[in-house]
């Protein structure tokens, strides 16, 4: 059996025998594109402009009276969903009663959704509270909601660094808003 042929790729050093998956979209979210210049809600905070386009530019799923489900633009997996407030907030405890409630609704009708539209067998829920947590953009609170499979991380993530999503995001978002249970 002859081994397939190598396609030549000018401008990755010496040639080696590894195959290149370029990801360029992603030196955005490594520049820190589209992340606040400050911490009020006006200093360019994606999570309060989102709700200012309509739902398929900003790749909302669903809109409540206090939050909103929304594909995230750098997901882990296929379908990472993200609950966040309209009002910018940066703690869990600034919240008032309402909004929590909604926050909670939302992210179990994300889940329900996810099953129905892409079969999801698990799921990471949770939220990072501040950088020194994790969290990218740490002055607007946001729970994410990450679909899981059995077998979905394999060597790219791990030895590549690379995600592998087999969808557009607004295929998914359409999938996830048509799959959304009813109020």
């Amino acid at each position: 059996m002859t081994e397939p042929k190598r396609e030549e790729q000018f401008g990755v050093g010496g040639p080696d025998q590894f195959q290149r998956l370029w990801t360029p979209h992603r030196m955005a979210y490594i520049k820190g594109e589209s992340k606040p210049t400050g911490l009020g809600p006006d200093d360019g905070c994606p999570f309060c402009e989102i709700p200012k386009m309509d739902d398929e530019e900003g790749l909302i799923v669903r809109r409540g009276e206090y939050t909103y489900a929304v594909l995230n633009l750098y997901p882990y997996n296929s379908g990472h969903l993200m609950v966040c407030p309209f009002r910018h907030v940066s703690d869990y405890n600034d919240l008032d009663l309402a909004e929590t409630a909604e926050l909670a609704l939302l992210t179990k009708r994300s889940v329900t959704a996810l099953r129905k539209a892409s079969g999801a067998q698990g799921f990471n829920v949770g939220m990072n509270l501040g950088h020194v947590a994790g969290a990218g953009i740490a002055a607007h609170l946001h729970q994410h909601v990450v679909p899981r499979w059995g077998g979905d991380t394999n060597f790219m993530p791990i030895i590549g660094q690379t995600r592998v999503l087999p969808q557009l995001l607004r295929d998914t978002r359409r999938l996830l808003a048509d799959a959304w249970p009813l109020d």
